[in-house]
């Protein structure tokens, strides 16, 4: 699996307009914010459910992803990453972590915006490789019951296949004291 997506879900309620990401992801660009080549923001505001306002990168991009209804902070890797599974899940979910972290203290959203990073999704983003099915995800379970549970502990956390076939292989975890929204 190359191409792991981790969606860090904020903490509800929340009460920002995503457009004040547009000047901050600017903002990053110039400000060389992480180690990878940031070089153009996009807005997608406009697409219900869609991915918000976008950071584009040359390695990953960056979101302020509405989709499925629950704003979260998406980092979508596109370039191919050595390393074992551990390893790439490790880089995706610390990537994220820390442009959560680099949100919640930007002036624009300080006080209104709070990511809980017990509350995610672990996207595949390769439907040949990791279709959406039942045996894709138990092939791919323990490999994500350990990294998991080496991150918050094990058994104090729940994982969950979501979505359809047509869709992306996406599974939720999150920490059992996390209130999870129907779905």
């Amino acid at each position: 699996m190359q191409h792991i997506n981790v969606k860090i879900f904020a903490q509800q309620p929340i009460m920002i307009d995503i457009g004040q990401a547009i000047p901050i992801f600017h903002r990053w660009i110039q400000d060389r914010a992480t180690d990878e080549l940031l070089v153009d923001v996009a807005d997608y505001r406009h697409v219900p459910e869609g991915p918000g306002v976008m950071l584009i990168g040359h390695q990953a991009n960056y979101s302020m992803d509405n989709a499925g209804g629950r704003l979260g902070l998406l980092y979508n890797r596109k370039l191919s990453d050595n390393g074992s599974i551990q390893e790439r899940l490790r880089q995706a979910y610390d990537s994220a972590l820390a442009a959560c972290k680099r949100l919640e203290d930007e002036p624009e959203f300080r006080h209104k915006l709070k990511f809980h990073p017990g509350d995610c999704e672990v996207i595949f983003n390769d439907r040949l490789l990791a279709p959406n099915d039942e045996q894709t995800y138990q092939t791919l379970k323990p490999e994500l019951e350990l990294f998991f549970g080496s991150l918050w502990g094990h058994g104090a956390f729940d994982l969950g296949k979501k979505g359809e076939p047509r869709e992306r292989l996406r599974v939720r975890a999150a920490l059992r004291s996390v209130s999870l929204p129907a779905v």
